[in-house]
Protein backbone atom coordinates (compact mmCIF):
# COMPACT_ATOMS: atom_id res chain seq x y z
CA UNK A 1 0.00 0.00 0.00
CA UNK A 2 1.43 3.38 -0.98
CA UNK A 3 0.94 6.64 0.90
CA UNK A 4 0.46 9.79 -1.11
CA UNK A 5 1.92 12.89 0.49
CA UNK A 6 0.55 16.28 -0.47
CA UNK A 7 3.06 18.93 -1.51
CA UNK A 8 1.96 21.16 1.32
CA UNK A 9 2.65 18.34 3.79
CA UNK A 10 6.21 18.04 2.49
CA UNK A 11 6.66 21.80 3.05
CA UNK A 12 5.39 21.63 6.61
CA UNK A 13 2.15 23.41 5.74
CA UNK A 14 4.07 26.26 4.15
CA UNK A 15 2.06 26.10 0.92
CA UNK A 16 -1.14 27.76 2.15
CA UNK A 17 0.81 30.10 4.43
CA UNK A 18 3.08 31.40 1.68
CA UNK A 19 0.43 33.50 -0.07
CA UNK A 20 -0.56 35.01 3.29
CA UNK A 21 3.06 35.89 4.07
CA UNK A 22 3.46 37.41 0.62
CA UNK A 23 0.34 39.52 1.16
CA UNK A 24 1.69 40.72 4.51
CA UNK A 25 4.96 41.72 2.89
CA UNK A 26 3.13 43.59 0.13
CA UNK A 27 1.02 45.38 2.70
CA UNK A 28 4.11 46.36 4.67
CA UNK A 29 5.80 47.71 1.56
CA UNK A 30 2.64 49.57 0.58
CA UNK A 31 2.40 51.09 4.08
CA UNK A 32 6.01 52.29 3.92
CA UNK A 33 5.51 53.76 0.45
CA UNK A 34 2.32 55.49 1.57
CA UNK A 35 4.22 57.15 4.41
CA UNK A 36 7.38 58.26 2.59
CA UNK A 37 6.31 58.90 -1.01
CA UNK A 38 5.98 62.63 -0.39
CA UNK A 39 9.62 63.00 0.69
CA UNK A 40 11.25 62.30 -2.73
CA UNK A 41 8.51 64.32 -4.43
CA UNK A 42 9.27 67.31 -2.18
CA UNK A 43 13.02 66.97 -2.78
CA UNK A 44 12.54 66.83 -6.55
CA UNK A 45 10.25 69.87 -6.42
CA UNK A 46 12.78 71.69 -4.25
CA UNK A 47 15.57 70.88 -6.71
CA UNK A 48 13.49 72.04 -9.68
CA UNK A 49 12.28 75.28 -8.11
CA UNK A 50 15.70 76.34 -6.79
CA UNK A 51 17.44 75.62 -10.09
CA UNK A 52 14.84 77.64 -11.95
CA UNK A 53 15.03 80.53 -9.48
CA UNK A 54 18.86 80.53 -9.34
CA UNK A 55 18.69 82.38 -6.00
CA UNK A 56 21.97 82.72 -4.13
CA UNK A 57 20.35 82.22 -0.73
CA UNK A 58 18.44 79.08 -1.75
CA UNK A 59 20.83 76.48 -3.22
CA UNK A 60 19.40 73.23 -4.67
CA UNK A 61 19.41 70.07 -2.53
CA UNK A 62 22.07 68.46 -4.72
CA UNK A 63 24.50 71.31 -3.93
CA UNK A 64 23.65 71.06 -0.23
CA UNK A 65 24.33 67.31 -0.14
CA UNK A 66 27.66 67.73 -1.95
CA UNK A 67 28.69 70.47 0.46
CA UNK A 68 27.68 68.38 3.48
CA UNK A 69 29.84 65.54 2.21
CA UNK A 70 32.82 67.84 1.63
CA UNK A 71 32.57 69.53 5.01
CA UNK A 72 31.58 66.75 7.37
CA UNK A 73 31.40 63.25 5.89
CA UNK A 74 34.57 62.90 3.83
CA UNK A 75 36.83 61.97 6.73
CA UNK A 76 38.84 58.78 7.24
CA UNK A 77 37.17 55.47 8.01
CA UNK A 78 38.90 55.41 11.41
CA UNK A 79 36.76 58.44 12.36
CA UNK A 80 33.55 56.93 10.95
CA UNK A 81 34.08 59.15 7.86
CA UNK A 82 33.63 62.30 9.94
CA UNK A 83 35.93 65.23 9.25
CA UNK A 84 37.74 67.19 11.97
CA UNK A 85 35.17 69.97 11.67
CA UNK A 86 32.33 67.51 12.18
CA UNK A 87 33.93 65.93 15.24
CA UNK A 88 34.74 69.32 16.73
CA UNK A 89 31.13 70.50 16.41
CA UNK A 90 28.79 67.50 16.35
CA UNK A 91 30.06 65.81 19.51
CA UNK A 92 29.82 68.91 21.77
CA UNK A 93 26.27 69.53 20.54
CA UNK A 94 25.19 65.96 21.20
CA UNK A 95 26.86 66.09 24.61
CA UNK A 96 24.92 69.22 25.58
CA UNK A 97 21.71 67.85 24.12
CA UNK A 98 21.74 64.55 26.01
CA UNK A 99 23.21 66.00 29.21
CA UNK A 100 20.55 68.70 29.40
CA UNK A 101 17.77 66.26 28.53
CA UNK A 102 18.88 63.66 31.10
CA UNK A 103 19.17 66.29 33.84
CA UNK A 104 15.72 67.61 32.96
CA UNK A 105 14.29 64.06 33.05
CA UNK A 106 15.71 63.41 36.50
CA UNK A 107 14.48 66.72 37.90
CA UNK A 108 11.10 66.60 36.16
CA UNK A 109 10.26 63.02 37.11
CA UNK A 110 11.39 63.39 40.74
CA UNK A 111 9.64 66.69 41.34
CA UNK A 112 6.61 65.65 39.28
CA UNK A 113 5.95 62.53 41.33
CA UNK A 114 6.37 64.51 44.56
CA UNK A 115 3.87 67.14 43.39
CA UNK A 116 1.50 64.55 41.98
CA UNK A 117 1.32 62.55 45.19
CA UNK A 118 0.95 65.55 47.54
CA UNK A 119 -2.11 67.75 47.02
CA UNK A 120 -0.86 70.30 49.56
CA UNK A 121 2.54 70.63 47.92
CA UNK A 122 0.90 70.82 44.48
CA UNK A 123 -1.39 73.68 45.56
CA UNK A 124 1.58 75.70 46.83
CA UNK A 125 3.98 75.05 43.97
CA UNK A 126 1.62 74.95 40.96
CA UNK A 127 1.29 78.77 40.54
CA UNK A 128 5.08 79.08 40.46
CA UNK A 129 5.34 76.25 37.95
CA UNK A 130 2.71 77.81 35.69
CA UNK A 131 4.46 81.19 35.79
CA UNK A 132 7.93 79.74 35.17
CA UNK A 133 6.92 77.56 32.23
CA UNK A 134 5.08 80.49 30.61
CA UNK A 135 8.29 82.55 30.51
CA UNK A 136 9.91 82.36 27.03
CA UNK A 137 13.28 80.60 27.43
CA UNK A 138 15.17 82.81 24.91
CA UNK A 139 14.28 85.82 27.06
CA UNK A 140 16.21 84.25 29.94
CA UNK A 141 19.44 83.71 28.00
CA UNK A 142 20.86 87.11 29.11
CA UNK A 143 20.12 86.12 32.72
CA UNK A 144 21.80 82.75 32.25
CA UNK A 145 24.83 84.48 30.74
CA UNK A 146 25.11 86.69 33.85
CA UNK A 147 24.76 83.72 36.20
CA UNK A 148 26.74 81.03 34.37
CA UNK A 149 28.87 83.12 31.96
CA UNK A 150 29.16 82.19 28.29
CA UNK A 151 29.93 78.52 27.77
CA UNK A 152 28.59 75.04 28.35
CA UNK A 153 26.97 75.76 31.79
CA UNK A 154 24.86 78.53 30.24
CA UNK A 155 23.85 76.30 27.34
CA UNK A 156 22.94 73.44 29.67
CA UNK A 157 20.88 75.79 31.86
CA UNK A 158 18.97 76.99 28.79
CA UNK A 159 18.21 73.45 27.68
CA UNK A 160 17.27 72.14 31.13
CA UNK A 161 15.02 75.09 31.97
CA UNK A 162 12.99 74.66 28.79
CA UNK A 163 12.96 70.88 28.55
CA UNK A 164 11.93 70.17 32.14
CA UNK A 165 8.37 71.52 31.87
CA UNK A 166 6.76 68.90 29.58
CA UNK A 167 8.28 66.14 31.70
CA UNK A 168 7.20 67.76 34.96
CA UNK A 169 3.61 68.49 33.90
CA UNK A 170 3.06 65.03 32.40
CA UNK A 171 4.60 63.32 35.43
CA UNK A 172 2.34 65.29 37.78
CA UNK A 173 -0.74 64.24 35.78
CA UNK A 174 0.36 60.63 35.69
CA UNK A 175 1.13 60.46 39.40
CA UNK A 176 -2.06 62.22 40.53
CA UNK A 177 -4.59 60.00 38.83
CA UNK A 178 -4.11 56.40 39.88
CA UNK A 179 -6.51 53.57 39.22
CA UNK A 180 -8.70 53.15 42.33
CA UNK A 181 -8.57 49.37 42.05
CA UNK A 182 -4.78 49.43 42.13
CA UNK A 183 -4.74 51.72 45.16
CA UNK A 184 -7.23 49.51 47.03
CA UNK A 185 -5.26 46.40 46.15
CA UNK A 186 -2.10 47.98 47.58
CA UNK A 187 -3.90 48.68 50.85
CA UNK A 188 -5.33 45.17 51.07
CA UNK A 189 -1.94 43.53 50.55
CA UNK A 190 -0.20 46.00 52.88
CA UNK A 191 2.44 47.14 50.40
CA UNK A 192 5.18 49.37 51.73
CA UNK A 193 5.78 52.85 50.31
CA UNK A 194 8.65 51.60 48.20
CA UNK A 195 6.57 48.74 46.84
CA UNK A 196 3.66 51.05 46.08
CA UNK A 197 6.01 53.44 44.29
CA UNK A 198 7.74 50.87 42.08
CA UNK A 199 4.78 48.54 41.50
CA UNK A 200 1.84 50.95 41.24
CA UNK A 201 2.68 54.67 41.09
CA UNK A 202 5.62 54.55 38.67
CA UNK A 203 4.04 52.05 36.23
CA UNK A 204 0.76 53.99 36.26
CA UNK A 205 2.55 57.26 35.53
CA UNK A 206 4.97 55.74 32.99
CA UNK A 207 2.86 56.37 29.84
CA UNK A 208 2.50 60.06 30.75
CA UNK A 209 6.16 60.32 31.70
CA UNK A 210 7.28 58.86 28.37
CA UNK A 211 4.96 61.24 26.52
CA UNK A 212 6.60 64.19 28.26
CA UNK A 213 10.09 62.82 27.63
CA UNK A 214 9.35 62.41 23.93
CA UNK A 215 8.10 66.00 23.57
CA UNK A 216 11.02 67.32 25.61
CA UNK A 217 13.58 65.53 23.42
CA UNK A 218 12.37 67.43 20.36
CA UNK A 219 12.42 70.70 22.29
CA UNK A 220 15.96 69.93 23.50
CA UNK A 221 17.18 69.88 19.88
CA UNK A 222 15.70 73.35 19.33
CA UNK A 223 17.18 74.81 22.52
CA UNK A 224 20.54 73.21 21.79
CA UNK A 225 20.71 75.27 18.61
CA UNK A 226 19.37 78.46 20.23
CA UNK A 227 21.92 78.27 23.04
CA UNK A 228 24.76 77.77 20.55
CA UNK A 229 23.89 80.89 18.59
CA UNK A 230 25.01 83.11 21.47
CA UNK A 231 28.72 83.27 22.26
CA UNK A 232 29.45 79.64 21.43
CA UNK A 233 32.75 78.45 19.95
CA UNK A 234 31.51 75.08 18.68
CA UNK A 235 28.35 73.11 18.05
CA UNK A 236 25.89 72.69 15.20
CA UNK A 237 24.17 76.00 15.95
CA UNK A 238 27.53 77.78 15.96
CA UNK A 239 28.40 76.02 12.70
CA UNK A 240 25.21 77.23 11.00
CA UNK A 241 25.83 80.81 12.11
CA UNK A 242 29.50 80.63 11.08
CA UNK A 243 28.63 79.36 7.59
CA UNK A 244 25.96 82.06 7.20
CA UNK A 245 28.39 84.82 8.18
CA UNK A 246 30.94 83.42 5.72
CA UNK A 247 28.30 83.34 2.94
CA UNK A 248 28.67 79.57 2.65
CA UNK A 249 24.96 79.11 1.99
CA UNK A 250 25.12 75.40 1.00
CA UNK A 251 27.02 74.76 4.25
CA UNK A 252 24.45 76.74 6.24
CA UNK A 253 21.55 74.82 4.69
CA UNK A 254 23.50 71.62 5.26
CA UNK A 255 23.47 72.37 8.98
CA UNK A 256 19.71 72.92 8.86
CA UNK A 257 19.18 69.63 7.02
CA UNK A 258 21.46 67.88 9.51
CA UNK A 259 19.32 69.15 12.40
CA UNK A 260 16.19 67.86 10.68
CA UNK A 261 17.76 64.42 10.24
CA UNK A 262 18.95 64.46 13.87
CA UNK A 263 15.51 65.38 15.20
CA UNK A 264 13.77 62.73 13.10
CA UNK A 265 16.27 60.03 14.10
CA UNK A 266 16.00 60.83 17.81
CA UNK A 267 12.20 60.83 17.69
CA UNK A 268 12.04 57.54 15.77
CA UNK A 269 14.55 55.91 18.12
CA UNK A 270 12.65 57.09 21.18
CA UNK A 271 9.40 55.67 19.80
CA UNK A 272 11.07 52.25 19.37
CA UNK A 273 12.34 52.34 22.97
CA UNK A 274 8.97 53.55 24.26
CA UNK A 275 7.09 50.74 22.50
CA UNK A 276 9.47 48.18 23.96
CA UNK A 277 9.38 49.52 27.52
CA UNK A 278 5.62 50.15 27.53
CA UNK A 279 4.65 46.97 25.68
CA UNK A 280 2.81 45.81 28.81
CA UNK A 281 0.69 48.97 28.73
CA UNK A 282 -0.28 48.42 25.10
CA UNK A 283 -1.24 44.79 25.77
CA UNK A 284 -3.31 45.85 28.79
CA UNK A 285 -5.24 48.38 26.68
CA UNK A 286 -5.91 45.78 24.01
CA UNK A 287 -7.40 43.36 26.52
CA UNK A 288 -9.76 45.94 28.03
Amino acid sequence: MSVTTAPEDLQGGAGPAAPGAARDRRRSVAAVVARVWLIPVAIIAWEFVTRQAEAFYFPPPSAIVVRMYELWFSGPASHVFLTEEAIANFLPSLGRLFSGWIIACLVGITLGIALGRSSTLYDYVNPIVEFARATPPPALIPLFIIIFKIGTPMQLATIVYTVVWPILINTVDGARYLDGIHADTAKVFGLTRAQRFFRIILPSAAPKIFAGMRVSLSIAVILMVVSELVGAVNGIGFLILFKQQGFDLPGMWGGVVLLGILGYTLNASFIIVERHVLSWHRRARQTT
